[in-house]
C-alpha cells in the first residue's frame, strides 16, 4: 500500500538531486525540481518513488539506493543530456519490438555512450533519437559493439507500454 505523494524534506530532496547527478553526471539534479513529490514505504518510511507533475519518473531502490528510471524520467534525461550521453541507439527495424517491452540484443545495438558500464541505467533510443525505452545494461559499451549475441540492456520502462 503507497500513500498519496508529499512534497520530499529539504534534505530529501538534495539526496535525490545527488544520487541522480552522481549516477547519471552533472545536470541530472535539473530532472528533479523542488516540485517533485515522493511517496515513502510505509514500513521503513524511506523515500520509494519520486513523481513530477503527477507522473511517476522513478523508483529508489532498496537494493542499491540509486534510481530506476520509468520513460518519464528517460524523457527528462534526454532533455538534459545531448547525443549519445546515456544513450543506446539501436539499428532499424526493431524498434517495434523495443517499444513494446522487448529487451536489447547486442547484434541491435548501432551506438552507444562509450562511458557506459554494466549495470547502468540507459536510454534506449532510435536512429533520429526518439526514446523507445528506458532499462539496465548487462555489457560495457565496447562489449555491447563488438558481442553478437547477448541481451544488451534489458528493458524496463517502453514507451509503448508506460
Amino acid at each position: 500500500m503507497t500513500s498519496e505523494p508529499v512534497k520530499p524534506e529539504l534534505h530529501e530532496l538534495r539526496r535525490i538531486r545527488t544520487i541522480a547527478s552522481y549516477q547519471f553526471g552533472g545536470g541530472a539534479a535539473k530532472a528533479f525540481p523542488p516540485t517533485i513529490r515522493i511517496t515513502r514505504s510505509p514500513h521503513t518510511h524511506k523515500i520509494r518513488h519520486i513523481y513530477n507533475q503527477g507522473k511517476l519518473m522513478a523508483t529508489l531502490r532498496a537494493k542499491d539506493g540509486f534510481l530506476a528510471l520509468t520513460t518519464e524520467g528517460g524523457r527528462v534525461l534526454q532533455i538534459i543530456f545531448r547525443p549519445p550521453r546515456l544513450r543506446v541507439k539501436v539499428v532499424p527495424g526493431v524498434e517495434k519490438f523495443i517499444r513494446n517491452g522487448g529487451s536489447v540484443f547486442a547484434k541491435h545495438v548501432r551506438s552507444v555512450d562509450p562511458e557506459i558500464r554494466p549495470g547502468e541505467e540507459v536510454l534506449v533510443v532510435d536512429s533520429r533519437d526518439r526514446l523507445l525505452g528506458v532499462g539496465r545494461t548487462f555489457f560495457n559499451a565496447e562489449e555491447m559493439l563488438s558481442f553478437s549475441v547477448g541481451v544488451a540492456v534489458k528493458v524496463r520502462h517502453a514507451v509503448g507500454t508506460a
